[in-house]
């Protein structure tokens, strides 16, 4: 179980995340939509570690002051205060916002970069998974990942998160920008990773319409904090959300 509690983020004076809770389950699939500005990225960054990264090179250059409260826990572990790269170790993988590939590394190397925290075996295994999750890939190996589509980008992206043993998989807005062929394959892709390896997956979105499909729960974001949570069932009865992101 993967759990966070009154999650608190400040940026200088302004508030990016306010008292936020968020719970997700083995196995399951939680989704967190918000318009932009929400505090969406700002609760990937806290939940994955980044944060403190951000926190951290502010503060040795005199820069923006930021400040975070709050309690995360894995598996019952408080995590809080533990550097990024070891949440990584712990199984804690963010596939961050614009996908962010190596656009001078080719797919195969991008993939190989992302398995830093697997053994060769589980490379080799790791590899075989991805280009069988997204085949289109396969035709593209030795091509620099800048010169792939989006769509193609993305799948590039969710694979190298996967090269590193996600036991939590953080997908913050993997559909921006695609085309709804390209929507479709990420989504498919998304629960095919939920149900193949049992991996939990929290997603943002802007829009809740393409992911609603796949999620067990929901949490909406307004301005930094959470205004509404609940299941599938009970969102896509909720003419509020509905109206504000169906588009109905």
């Amino acid at each position: 179980m993967f759990e966070a509690f009154e999650l608190m983020v400040f940026y200088e004076n302004m508030i990016a995340l306010n008292n936020v809770s968020i719970t997700c389950d083995e196995g399951k699939i939680v989704g967190v939509f918000g318009s932009n500005s929400a505090g969406k990225s700002t609760l990937m960054y806290a939940l994955s570690g980044i944060v403190l990264d951000i926190k951290k090179k502010e503060d040795m250059r005199g820069g923006e002051r930021i400040s975070v409260f709050g309690r995360v826990f894995f598996n019952g572990n408080d995590v809080t205060t533990i550097e990024p790269h070891q949440r990584a170790r712990m199984g804690i993988v963010l596939c961050p916002e614009r996908r962010r590939i190596f656009a001078e590394s080719s797919v195969m190397e991008n993939l190989k970069i992302g398995a830093y925290l697997a053994t060769s075996r589980e490379t080799r295994e790791n590899i075989d998974y991805v280009l069988d999750l997204f085949p289109r890939l396969k035709d593209h190996l030795k091509r620099q990942g800048g010169f792939l589509s989006g769509g193609e980008q993305q799948m590039l992206a969710i694979g190298r998160a996967l090269m590193a043993n996600p036991k939590v998989l953080l997908l913050d807005e993997p559909l921006m920008g695609l085309s709804p062929a390209y929507q479709d394959i990420v989504i498919n892709g998304t629960k095919a990773i939920r149900d193949t390896k049992g991996i939990s997956i929290i997603v943002t979105e802007q829009y809740a319409r393409p992911v609603m499909p796949i999620i067990d729960f929901a949490y909406i974001l307004e301005n930094g904090s959470s205004v509404l949570a609940g299941t599938r069932e009970e969102l896509m009865d909720n003419p509020d959300v509905k109206a504000a992101y169906f588009g109905v």
